[in-house]
């Protein structure tokens, strides 16, 4: 049998950094289903009551945030404030619109039909399929540092995606590391006047919605159910994003 030395591991782990999350977004698909939308903890924002039934259809999800990488991959440049983070950190100082070249770009690059989720995707996925989970893969405050990064351990700066446990779909960092765009406006309004099949506030606003806390977020605003939102042309070093996919 062949013995490995020293620089052989080395050379294998340098070539497993390169590689990192490859040049193109990895999917898992989501089974759509019926959840309990919003607070359901009873700790949250007015903005996430009432707590109300939503469904959604099957559809895919990034495994992971969109990098730095597979940015640069299709635009050709990149504006992240860390990026000495390196290519397999999130990529950040995104605005939505430029989310939607993004996409435009990738989808004619690749044949893929990649979208931003939609809230009620995202919160669906992040819960780990609609369970009662009050961050991406646990409900105890004592195992959040094993599943996020966020102002309680992240030194104050994003770092590479997957590096935590993922939560029970197998997805990585829906809570913590930077704020995820989703496609819907938001309102301030709570959850009253929504539909219960794949709802989406109108575009009757002037702010597209974020979700999941970042790595400077307190554990409260890092909830799967913490609404955040964002002016769809602003940037900043907290917010990225991952791509959906639709199953049809």
């Amino acid at each position: 049998m062949q013995k490995f030395s020293l620089w052989n591991l080395v050379i294998v782990f340098l070539m497993m950094s390169i590689i990192g999350c490859g040049d193109k977004p990895e999917l898992v698909f989501v089974k759509g289903g019926c959840f309990q939308m919003g607070d359901t903890f009873g700790s949250g924002e007015n903005d996430e009551k009432p707590v109300h039934e939503v469904c959604v259809d099957d559809f895919y999800l990034g495994k992971y945030e969109v990098t730095q990488g597979q940015w640069k991959k299709v635009m050709g440049s990149n504006h992240s404030y860390f990026k000495d983070c390196g290519d397999d950190c999130p990529v950040e100082w995104v605005s939505w619109n430029d989310i939607q070249e993004f996409i435009s770009k990738a989808n004619s690059q690749s044949g893929k039909k990649y979208r931003l989720p939609t809230a009620a995707e995202w919160e669906y996925a992040a819960s780990s399929g609609g369970k009662k989970e009050k961050w991406a893969g646990t409900s105890d405050e004592k195992e959040l540092g094993d599943y996020i990064w966020y102002i309680g351990n992240s030194l104050s700066k994003t770092h590479p995606v997957g590096q935590k446990k993922p939560n029970g779909l197998g997805i990585y960092d829906m809570s913590g590391n930077v704020w995820e765009w989703c496609s819907d406006w938001y309102s301030e309004k709570n959850y009253s006047d929504l539909t219960r099949n794949d709802p989406q506030w109108p575009s009757n606003s002037y702010s597209r919605v974020l979700r999941g806390g970042s790595w400077a977020s307190f554990a409260q605003d890092s909830r799967v159910a913490d609404r955040g939102r964002g002016l769809p042309d602003s940037r900043g070093d907290m917010v990225g994003f991952r791509v959906a996919v639709s199953s049809r």
